[in-house]
């Protein structure tokens, strides 16, 4: 029999290691080998090892003792995650249901088994995150808890997390439970950092690597993102949620094809989920499958009749007409009081479509009215900011300011800069472009806009912080921008096409960085650019299209931004006006060639033969030769745009800028 002294002692280490498995699990795991093997103690060397890595010995230990104490939730836990890190997730889902049936207050065994749910059971999986208290991640003590190391990530604050919550920051579901608070706080880069940290802990741990996927695809780091995701994709994951995760990134990655087939093996899983088969209809039309999308939305309606957004995308697909019925579907719809603002917004877009199709011009502004009106509550824009932004552009981006700067940046003439005001042609003139031996088009690209954003600061008077930026910096940023586009890019041709209109507000960036690139303004008639806007359900980012009065200031914004760089910079920029293209195609394509430097090549013209794929509002009307329908669509509404005309002044009266 042992003597006291000598329980005192093994009492005592068992006390070091425990206290140990929190903060270093190998040394926690020495000190259990070296006690005698009681139940205690091969739970906390089971334990300590799969903290260390050693997950496959972690498992002899604890299968056995889970079998011998179906009542013991920690026990069961610990084999749950053992499994889950080894990648058997349908057993780790059976041993975490033992755990959350043994204690249903187990916050962190029910968030652990949420996650896997959505990889193998996802019917389960919102079952999974109700049972968790406020915000589908534990108790608001908890929440509160996390929110505090993750503002003071002291040793104090992380002890306190372990010793109330039984949070352990060796534990790779732990860490995904912090890093799911910090992102529904907003606090993203805790949290991409606490999922890296639960990916290089658990490598085969397939929760850790899809939401850590997910959070890359916000944060647009697509590359990474895909990279990410693919070890789940090899580990068989056949779960809806991964298959529209894959497709979205390698939507965003410009692989559409690959997209159609990722979401069409998604949907084989579930074919019930009306917001992928909308994913899929967006990924039809952008390879021209009109019909096929034309179908894909239709079943998104038919599995959720009140999808607003499915709605408007058949509207947005602009060559394409409602029929009698869904012009009165949609009515019933709106007439009812129980839709969510953004669906409202969205048939009212719709709607408005309809009724302009069959000539109903005063109802279909009035829809037009109401769905803005239902987006500018919710996404107020602030004019005056934008303006000031503007002027304090103007203020930096002297003559003086770029001779300064003169044989700073990248030297590399890839890029074309496609840019301007949204509905202005930029998606027409990127498919001549593309249509060129020598020029690949990758759409609209968001990598100028990150890279300003990392020069801003938090001064908040970007882009005066250039100013205080050493002159080697314009280079490693122009640098930094070709590697993050050639992830996008599927040929070896000597020109690129980034055709994000939003870059209009980096031309001077664009100029410092990349010196040799090419800037190219498309520039339409103000009421016709401005009124297509105003008709336009954007998902975000267009906040000032939602009011006229707003819509024709951010226009004379940009008018009198582009007369800057014009003066500064005389050439730098080349205008193609919307209206000339239409009037003489080929005069206009030749000027636009000679710009970039290449020669011209008839193919340029037939551009609706080429069957890249499109991703933009004006994927079907690229598809057709140059019409002139739109032109003078805007004179329909007329009478109704007051308000427009005034805040444009004089530049409502005809196009900005013709050559």
């Amino acid at each position: 029999m042992a003597r006291p002294d000598d329980q005192r002692d093994v009492a005592s280490r068992i006390g070091q290691a425990k206290a140990l498995l929190g903060i270093d699990p190998r040394a926690a795991a020495t000190l259990a080998r070296a006690l005698p093997p009681s139940f205690e103690v091969r739970f906390l060397l089971g334990a300590a090892l799969r903290r260390s890595g050693e997950v496959a010995a972690a498992l002899d230990i604890l299968a056995p003792l889970a079998a011998a104490r179906p009542g013991a939730w920690g026990l069961h836990y610990e084999q749950g995650m053992a499994l889950a890190m080894l990648g058997c997730a349908v057993e780790a889902v059976a041993a975490l249901e033992r755990a959350t049936a043994a204690d249903p207050r187990a916050s962190l065994a029910w968030h652990a088994l949420g996650d896997l749910y959505g990889l193998v059971d996802p019917a389960r999986a919102a079952d999974a995150q109700a049972r968790l208290l406020p915000g589908s991640v534990g108790d608001a003590a908890l929440v509160a808890a996390v929110l505090a190391w993750i503002d003071a990530p002291a040793r104090a604050a992380g002890d306190a997390l372990r010793a109330r919550f039984g949070i352990d920051f060796n534990d790779p579901a732990a860490l995904r439970l912090i890093a799911d608070v910090a992102v529904r706080a907003g606090r993203d880069a805790v949290a991409e950092s606490l999922l890296a940290r639960a990916v290089a802990a658990a490598p085969n741990y397939p929760p850790a690597r899809l939401h850590r996927a997910i959070l890359l695809l916000r944060l647009e780091r697509f590359p990474e993102a895909l990279a990410e995701l693919g070890p789940v994709l090899l580990a068989g994951a056949a779960s809806p949620m991964v298959g529209a995760l894959h497709g979205s990134i390698l939507m965003h990655l410009g692989r559409e094809r690959e997209a159609v087939a990722a979401f069409a093996a998604a949907l084989a899983a579930r074919p019930d989920d009306p917001r992928l088969w909308h994913a899929y209809g967006h990924a039809l039309r952008s390879v021209g499958q009109q019909a096929d999308a034309v179908a894909a939305y239709r079943r998104a309606i038919t599995l959720n009749p009140r999808f607003g957004e499915a709605y408007w995308s058949l509207a947005n697909l602009k060559t394409w007409r409602f029929e009698g019925d869904d012009v009165a579907a949609m009515r019933v719809l709106l007439g009812g009081g129980d839709l969510g603002t953004d669906d409202r917004a969205y048939l009212h877009f719709a709607l408005g479509k309809a009724l302009e199709d069959a000539a109903e011009y005063e109802p279909a502004f009035a829809s037009y009215e109401q769905a803005n009106a239902a987006r500018r509550a919710a996404n107020p824009h602030d004019a005056a900011a934008h303006t000031a932004f503007v002027q304090r552009s103007i203020a930096t981006y002297s003559t003086t300011f770029f001779a300064n700067r003169a044989g700073s940046g990248c030297g590399a003439p890839d890029p074309i800069f496609v840019l301007g005001m949204p509905r202005s042609g930029s998606t027409l003139v990127e498919q001549i472009l593309a249509s060129h031996s020598g020029v690949e088009g990758l759409s609209e690209l968001p990598d100028i806009t990150a890279l300003a954003l990392q020069v801003a600061g938090a001064e908040g008077d970007y882009p005066h912080t250039l100013a205080r930026l050493p002159l080697a910096v314009f280079a490693d940023l122009g640098a930094a921008y070709l590697d993050r586009t050639r992830a996008r890019r599927a040929t070896d041709r000597a020109h690129f096409v980034d055709k994000f209109p939003g870059n209009v507000l980096h031309i001077g960036l664009i100029h410092l960085i990349l010196p040799n690139a090419r800037i190219i303004d498309v520039r339409r008639h103000p009421l016709a650019c401005c009124v297509s806007l105003f008709k336009q359900g954007f998902a975000a980012g267009q906040g000032y299209s939602y009011d006229l009065g707003d819509l024709g200031r951010y226009f004379a914004d940009y008018v009198a931004l582009m007369a800057h760089f014009d003066a500064v910079l005389p050439g730098r920029v080349h205008r193609l006006s919307y209206e000339a293209l239409v009037d003489a195609p080929e005069r206009e394509v030749r000027r636009l060639l000679d710009h970039v430097g290449l020669a011209f090549e008839p193919a340029c013209l037939s551009f609706f033969d080429n069957d890249r794929a499109v991703r933009t509002p004006s994927s079907e009307q690229v598809r057709r030769p140059i019409f002139r329908d739109g032109l003078d669509q805007w004179r329909h509404f007329d009478p109704w745009l007051v308000p427009l005309k005034s805040a444009l002044g004089a530049l409502a009266n005809g196009p900005a800028d013709r050559p």
